[in-house]
């Protein structure tokens, strides 16, 4: 007679992100000073596994999206602190704290309106882009790579209306994700 063991139970999948952004930790202290491509796709991995719900848009898409004077501007969300925004930002953005409510970031908006939403590398925008579909908002992104790769792509950012060059890093180990050319100071 053969025993059969049961599988042992899948993680859920808040703890194989966790794991896999600890992984990505692990792999940037052992790499060089620079972060590689294999670094940002284990991050783009792990956001999309503890956020599967949420719908991304790359950054090439949102720059045509706002060239288009045709179709109506999404309302762009800025999920960093006012140290980050203060830096730089996409120009039209609105600044929101990341752990703001659905009501608080867009108060008095209809549920249909076209949003996107936007941080350093993603966890940020994507917990409030759920909290946002959660309260019934039915078209919300996320940017794909986030100001991060906005910036590297060297796509306009703003302060104060005025245009600038550099992003703030939020973190020394984070922003090994910006290009030398763009990375702002702590």
């Amino acid at each position: 007679m053969e025993i059969v063991r049961p599988h042992p139970p899948r993680a859920p999948r808040a703890q194989l992100g966790i794991l896999m952004t600890a992984f990505i930790v692990l792999v940037a202290s052992y790499g060089a000073s620079r972060t590689s491509a294999f670094q940002r796709f284990l991050l783009d991995a792990s956001l999309r596994i503890q956020f599967p719900e949420v719908r991304w848009i790359t950054t090439g898409d949102l720059a045509d999206w706002l060239e288009d004077r045709h179709r109506k501007s999404p309302v762009l969300l800025d999920v960093r602190t006012p140290d980050e925004w203060d830096v730089s930002h996409l120009p039209g953005a609105r600044r929101v704290d990341p752990w703001t409510s659905a009501e608080m970031a867009l108060p008095n908006v209809a549920a249909d309106i076209e949003v996107v939403a936007y941080d350093a590398v993603g966890y940020r925008a994507a917990e409030l882009a759920t909290r946002l579909r959660a309260a019934g908002f039915t078209h919300v992104r996320c940017l794909d790579g986030a100001i991060f790769q906005w910036a590297n792509e060297h796509r306009p950012l703003a302060r104060n209306g005025d245009p600038v060059t550099r992003v703030h890093p939020y973190t020394q180990y984070w922003g090994r994700l910006l290009s030398d050319d763009v990375r702002g100071s702590l």
